[in-house]
């Protein structure tokens, strides 16, 4: 999940209510839904209803209560569940109160250098926010790595590569066109595009590498799996944009396609791009003054690091399981006590 920006969680939120009470999302122009938005409706569908605050609330909270910790909560599934478990932990191991804000990232990074949200857990990398605010004002500090290696790719079910083993080599594509070709993508064979806020440029890379593919949005991040799980269910080809930390992994069976190769500044013109995604170790930041003068709390969050299996796992008690995020957090901070005990300040 990809360093995005989210719009229409309205639609979004009902979506992914839908797939984890029915494993499937209504119908919904994929391009705006996106499971990351403006996360207004998460209260109503209960995903976060107890970690969700204005940002005026957050704001007057900061400075003037130092039991008071403010998160940013971003809208997919795998961060959110870092947000819940760092909350429930704070709340019921050390005596914080936790307030969080769901906004887009980049108005998290402002928000955080101005001190109205404290913490932003999973970042998938904003180079010009960290020049502007950790190297130029700095207002803003690291916190240290989650744990959790985000990736992005181009996939297609493993069904399928055993079927014709040589497509998972993206110079064999235009060989199999045909065998991905839609009503939607005409002549061409389609790629499924990820949510329009993710960090993503798959269009230039198939115009760059001479694919004859069509890019077609599948919308948000709920209407995407949805459509996947479909696809997946009935055994068909789709080739399209995935990532790992990603519940869903653990349900669908894919294998990526091999891109020419990352090398350092080979995606700086994302024009010119013809080359795979880097792996990003996902990143904690914090205001500075709260990294300085937040306590027990700042310590307990630069210590809080986990797995990409750890973040799955809860991710499927919300998504999959329909769990509320503070309950998937805490049953899994009852089953795990070993690791968390270790983020514990020392006393």
């Amino acid at each position: 999940m990809p360093a995005r920006t989210r719009t229409d969680i309205a639609r979004t939120d009902i979506a992914r209510t839908d797939i984890a009470r029915t494993g499937h999302a209504h119908t919904d122009p994929r391009p705006g839904a996106r499971s990351r938005r403006s996360r207004t409706l998460l209260a109503a569908t209960g995903a976060l209803a107890l970690l969700t605050v204005s940002a005026c609330g957050a704001a007057e909270t900061r400075g003037g209560d130092s039991k008071t910790v403010s998160l940013h909560t971003p809208s997919w599934v795998g961060a959110e569940v870092n947000t819940a478990v760092a909350a429930y932990l704070l709340e019921h191991e050390l005596g914080y109160k936790v307030k969080t804000q769901q906004m887009d990232e980049t108005p998290a990074w402002d928000a955080m250098s101005q001190g109205k949200i404290d913490a932003i857990l999973e970042d998938w990398g904003h180079p010009q926010e960290e020049k502007r605010y950790v190297e130029g004002n700095k207002s803003v500090v690291s916190a240290g790595e989650l744990g959790v290696t985000g990736h992005i790719g181009w996939f297609v079910p493993k069904y399928l590569a055993d079927e014709k083993p040589d497509i998972t080599d993206h110079r064999n594509l235009n060989k199999y066109a045909d065998v991905f070709k839609t009503p939607e993508s005409g002549d061409k064979g389609q790629f499924i595009k990820g949510d329009p806020s993710y960090v993503s440029y798959d269009n230039a890379l198939i115009k760059n590498l001479g694919l004859d593919y069509k890019p077609i949005e599948a919308g948000a991040e709920a209407t995407h799996l949805a459509q996947l799980e479909q696809l997946y269910k009935n055994k068909k080809p789709f080739l399209t944009y995935w990532w790992t930390p990603q519940w869903m992994n653990a349900t669908m069976d894919l294998v990526e396609v091999k891109l020419p190769p990352y090398k350092e500044g080979c995606d700086a013109d994302k024009q010119a791009v013809a080359c795979a995604y880097p792996d990003v170790p996902l990143k904690k930041w914090m205001n500075a003054d709260f990294a300085k003068d937040g306590g027990d709390a700042a310590e307990f969050l630069k210590n809080f690091t986990w797995t990409t299996e750890q973040q799955n796992l809860v991710a499927k008690y919300v998504a999959a399981d329909g769990m509320s995020a503070q309950k998937a957090a805490e049953k899994w901070v009852k089953e795990n006590e070993a690791t968390w005990k270790a983020w514990l300040p020392k006393q």
